[in-house]
């Protein structure tokens, strides 16, 4: 049986691509160094796959920042406001993806929006009505010839065609259908490239497949495959798909004579009855995704092992046994994690350990060993409960939670009016999201702390002063709530999970969330209970700072749990609200501390929705809705609860965010122009909301004017005692000097707002 790698992750074992990409924007390194550092990342991870002794190694799966930006630039999908700004094509890209301001201009970035269920974060191509699609690039081409040249032989990765059609944002009146032809022309000289260079396999990514598709998307999916595969230029051609299953579309992707296609066999809920119903193509390879891409625990053998029969008898010898998907979202390697105890590392398998998982089982499957194997007798030892993730206690809370712990009384609207006789805020109050650059200073005090080399007290006494000039900054530039700034805080879920019982950490297990971004997801071992509070001291100093409100700042459950990895042994639902008692007894003590304004982010929460709409409510939002409001529930009226959501499409579970019950909401907007406006009108949204005036993302500081501009936009939609001004997210990848500029303005363009409206 061979073996597959769908992608491999592409920040470096070190994070090396982060830390050269920064340089070179701070532009502390050329190009050219840049081109090597990025040279080096391929080289080894091609190596690390072929030693490992996997058949099918991908190419063209690495990125400078993502995988569907290289996509639209390989097509020239470039709008105009940045060909004209005159740089050189790497800094093209780099402005499309974080923005640009300088001698040359100054422009925003494009959208950037969650993949799919997943807490990476894909750049959304912006396609013009006049744009000309054409093949404008030969990464794919100089990636394969560099791995031959490494001696690796590559199937290379492709997003296709579909998936890019239906990702893109159209700014005019044309549409999908309308480039669907340029396109496949594009796509059909760069397989005439790739074939001349060599190519034998080529991996179509097409994971849109895995969503609802209308009658009118399968039309434009087999009319994009019909013509590519009419003339294949020799190439063996493999439609990869993931995240779910194709339900809507398999009997079509069957008939359309692919080489092989790739199932998703862990997410995708019916993929298993799809083949046994429905049969497989006898002439094509099955690309069996059956190791997890996207957790970290170790496979489950004598499951795979006994998934793999069932398909040996409805699609027949002709399998590959692959990942679930990339390896992207999954850290490098377990080698890095020598601090963790053998009985914790033994469980999982990151990137690297997933390549020996797919030889272990192929060769056990080839050998037909069954339970005769060693490998086997030791993998099957790990799936026996493991005692010290049991905590009685919490099990029998969770139990005991009941149908009026989900209520906050007295409604909405009593306790808007109550609130705002309270605070006495002016029209379009100001605040940030929460936390305020994290610089190196900031950095080294932790690392410092968590080194031993300074003292808790030393520690606390430098954080404190970081605080107190943090709420003076913020003073001085006029915001009318304010934030401590989260100097205490790696990380919005890892830190929480710090004082959470049940958590396991690791020290390199570093995943890419998007660009130059990466996060180091906590592992939820066991059964979630807090110690002792956790941010109530840091928010009581800060309020003893100013006379103006300050916000306590917390992490919501649902968003703790997707930014973990979580057990595989216990449903995430019981996960969930393990974690939101947590949250609410750290909601109830801020509030005992005279915290009166608090904010629980649940920037994740759409990220777990199933694919399928069908699926929202009965797999998702019956629960994770409820569970955000178990954690706020408790509090009195005049106690303002916020919350924040970021870089995913709400616009469709608008009516559910409402149901959280938060007192405001704010949501990242500025990259997508504000869309989200429609649709909290249309569904008659009664929460108060902040819709983010400027990109955080990107190092660009917006205008007055630009802010008055979003400003009077929002007007049109939201009533002016609802609206709030913010940013679009937290500000700690920012520096201190764009910060502080970029909120002056920020203030500012709400007194301008605030005088029009007297």
């Amino acid at each position: 049986m061979k073996t597959s790698v769908i992608g491999y992750p592409r920040i470096g074992k070190n994070r090396e691509l982060k830390f050269a990409s920064e340089k070179f924007f701070g532009r502390e390194i050329s190009e050219a160094e840049l081109l090597s550092v990025a040279k080096e990342i391929r080289r080894d991870n091609w190596l690390a796959q072929k030693n490992a002794g996997i058949d099918y190694i991908p190419s063209n799966d690495f990125s400078f920042y993502d995988g569907i930006l290289d996509t639209a630039v390989l097509f020239h999908a470039i709008p105009n406001r940045y060909q004209e700004l005159g740089l050189s094509d790497l800094e093209t890209y780099f402005a499309m993806a974080r923005g640009y301001q300088g001698e040359k201009g100054n422009v925003k970035a494009l959208a950037m929006k969650k993949w799919f269920n997943t807490n990476y974060h894909y750049i959304v191509p912006e396609i013009d009505d006049d744009t000309k699609i054409c093949l404008s690039g030969k990464k794919p081409v100089e990636e394969l010839l560099e791995a031959k040249n490494q001696g690796v032989k590559t199937k290379v990765v492709l997003t296709g065609p579909f998936t890019l059609l239906k990702l893109a944002r159209y700014t005019g009146k044309k549409t999908a259908e309308d480039f669907a032809l340029p396109l496949v022309s594009a796509y059909d000289e760069l397989l005439s490239e790739l074939a001349a260079s060599g190519a034998e396999w080529i991996q179509f990514d097409e994971p849109y497949l895995v969503r609802d598709l209308l009658k009118k998307d399968i039309l434009l999916f087999k009319a994009i495959y019909t013509s590519l595969l009419l003339e294949k230029h020799s190439l063996k051609i493999l439609l990869q798909t993931y995240f779910g299953d194709i339900r809507d579309i398999y009997e079509e992707v069957c008939a359309l004579g692919f080489d092989g296609i790739g199932l998703d066999f862990l997410e995708g809920r019916k993929t298993a009855e799809l083949v046994s119903k429905n049969g497989f193509p006898k002439e094509t390879l099955l690309f069996a995704g059956l190791v997890n891409g996207k957790n970290i625990w170790k496979n489950h053998y004598s499951k795979t092992l006994s998934s793999l029969c069932d398909l040996q008898k409805s699609a027949g010898e002709n399998i590959v046994l692959s990942t679930s998907c990339s390896l992207l979202h999954v850290p490098y390697s377990l080698s890095g994690e020598s601090g963790l105890p053998k009985e914790y590392t033994r469980h999982f398998a990151f990137a690297e350990e997933k390549l020996q998982e797919l030889i272990d089982i192929a060769h056990i499957a080839d050998e037909k060993a069954g339970s005769e194997s060693e490998i086997l007798k030791e993998n099957e030892v790990l799936f026996t409960k493991r005692a010290d993730c049991v905590d009685e206690a919490v099990q029998k809370r969770v139990k005991a939670i009941s149908e009026k712990d989900y209520i906050r009384l007295p409604e909405f609207s009593e306790r808007e009016k109550i609130q705002k006789e309270k605070q006495q805020l002016p029209l379009f109050p100001t605040t940030t999201i929460g936390s305020f650059p994290q610089t190196g200073e900031v950095r080294k005090n932790r690392t410092a702390f968590r080194k031993g080399e300074i003292s808790e007290e030393q520690y606390i006494a430098f954080n404190r002063e970081k605080i107190k000039e943090c709420i003076a900054l913020q003073e001085e530039i006029g915001l009318d709530v304010l934030v401590h700034g989260e100097f205490e805080r790696n990380d919005m879920v890892e830190y929480f999970g710090e004082h959470l019982c049940g958590y396991v950490f690791t020290r390199q297990a570093w995943v890419q969330s998007y660009g130059t971004r990466c996060v180091k997801p906590p592992i939820i071992w066991g059964d979630v209970s807090r110690k002792d509070p956790i941010t109530v001291e840091w928010s009581k100093y800060a309020k003893s700072c100013t006379d103006k409100p300050v916000k306590g700042m917390l992490t919501g459950p649902v968003t703790i749990l997707n930014w973990s990895f979580p057990r595989e042994d216990i449903s995430i639902k019981e996960s969930t609200l393990q974690i939101a008692l947590s949250i609410r007894d750290e909601v109830l003590d801020l509030e005992a501390n005279g915290i009166d304004i608090i904010q629980i982010d649940e920037a994740a929460l759409r990220e777990k929705l199933p694919l399928r709409k069908s699926d929202w409510y009965s797999e998702y939002l019956d629960w994770a809705i409820p569970a955000f409001r178990l954690v706020h529930s408790g509090v009195k009226a005049e106690t303002q609860i916020h919350t924040h959501m970021c870089y995913s499409e709400f616009t469709d579970i608008i009516p559910a965010i409402d149901a959280m019950d938060a007192d405001v909401i704010t949501f990242e907007a500025s990259r997508s122009d504000l869309l989200i406006l429609d649709a909290l009108v249309e569904n008659h949204f009664k929460t108060e909301v902040g819709p983010g005036v400027y990109d955080i993302h990107s190092p660009r500081v917006p205008s007055v004017d630009e802010i008055v501009a979003a400003l009077s936009k929002m007007r049109e939609k939201i009533d002016d005692r609802k609206l709030w001004v913010n940013p679009d997210c937290g500000l700690k990848t920012r520096g201190n000097e764009e910060t502080k500029a970029s909120l002056l303005n920020l203030v500012a363009a709400a007194k301008i707002v605030r005088v029009q409206v007297k």
